[in-house]
């Protein structure tokens, strides 16, 4: 098995890394996630990589929108760039704690910096017009009709009731990328652009907006505005798998942009969770960069530094 040499390596670490193995996100069982998620990282910058960090924010946001929910007659709810916003503080600061402490564990000479990143997303994006991206709690359509009336879009989605749905926009550049350079060459651990920024559109000043980014997407977009050479893409299986679920199901090693490409055309990967896992590395590798890999958190260490875990995707085979 080859070593890689990787210089700089944006990490996207996902939701499982941010709750308890039952999916519990009390913030105890969050820190104990954190904790796990940065003994991983440590790891990485221990084998001489720059790191910068991004990470989930669903259930995160999610219980934030259940107190706009449950408060909404006593104070005015807050919009969904600000619950960005705020969860980017929490898990950043508290990550950023957890990174600290397992670099000094390792002997390492180095600290974490959390930045809140805004992300420039188009005001005529299509996906404004045409809302989609689930969040928060199923409700009753009487209280939906509550925040209906606010605002807010929701839809009726069966037997569990109704579910509100945002604009998730394409991520056009990282506004912040100057100073996580800035950090990242002073050599700090930096901790950025969570669930894939607070949304911004241009105008005098910038200005936020109710909508959700995809937080992979972003990660990519991120990677290459660095000039970093790998993009690791942490999820909760060790590989990208074709044929899921069926008894053909088989895991994805080495692949070319092409032949991913083409199972994603084929309908193989899920929108909801592995989908724009797999967009992310292609955007990546297709936009220029070194190598991207899919894999999951415990492996990430050797995803940066050997190449044959996980995932790997690369411009061209050797």
């Amino acid at each position: 098995m080859r070593g890689v040499t990787s210089r700089r390596a944006v990490i996207a670490l996902g939701g499982n890394a941010m709750t308890g193995p039952d999916g519990s996100a009390t913030p105890a069982a969050q820190r104990a996630a954190l904790a796990v998620a940065a003994e991983a990282v440590a790891a990485v910058v221990a084998a001489g990589v720059e790191v910068v960090l991004t990470h989930g924010n669903g259930p995160q946001v999610g219980n934030l929108l259940v107190k706009n929910e449950m408060a909404a007659a006593v104070v005015p709810p807050v919009p969904l760039d600000w619950c960005v916003a705020q969860t980017q503080a929490t898990v950043g600061f508290t990550l950023a704690d957890e990174l600290d402490a397992a670099l000094a564990a390792r002997g390492l000479d180095r600290r974490t910096a959390a930045l809140v990143t805004r992300t420039l997303v188009d005001a005529d994006d299509p996906h404004f017009a045409a809302p989609s991206k689930p969040v928060g709690r199923y409700l009753p359509a009487a209280e939906a009709a509550r925040f209906t009336a606010l605002g807010q879009h929701w839809q009726d989605r069966g037997p569990r009731g109704w579910r509100r749905v945002v604009a998730s926009p394409e991520p056009r550049s990282v506004v912040d990328a100057p100073a996580i350079a800035t950090l990242v060459a002073a050599g700090f651990v930096v901790v950025c652009a969570g669930g894939g920024g607070v949304p911004v559109v241009d105008g005098a000043p910038l200005h936020g907006v109710e909508a959700v980014v995809d937080k992979d997407l972003t990660a990519a977009l991120l990677a290459r505005e660095l000039g970093a050479d790998t993009l690791v893409v942490a999820t909760d299986v060790p590989h990208v798998v074709v044929g899921w679920g069926t008894d053909a199901a088989r895991p994805l090693g080495r692949v070319t942009p092409a032949e991913l490409r083409a199972h994603a055309a084929a309908g193989e990967f899920d929108g909801g969770s592995m989908g724009p896992k797999v967009e992310a590395a292609l955007r990546f590798v297709e936009g220029g960069g070194t190598r991207a890999v899919v894999t999951s958190l415990d492996t990430i260490a050797d995803a940066v530094t050997r190449d044959a875990v996980g995932t790997v995707l690369t411009a061209a085979q050797e």
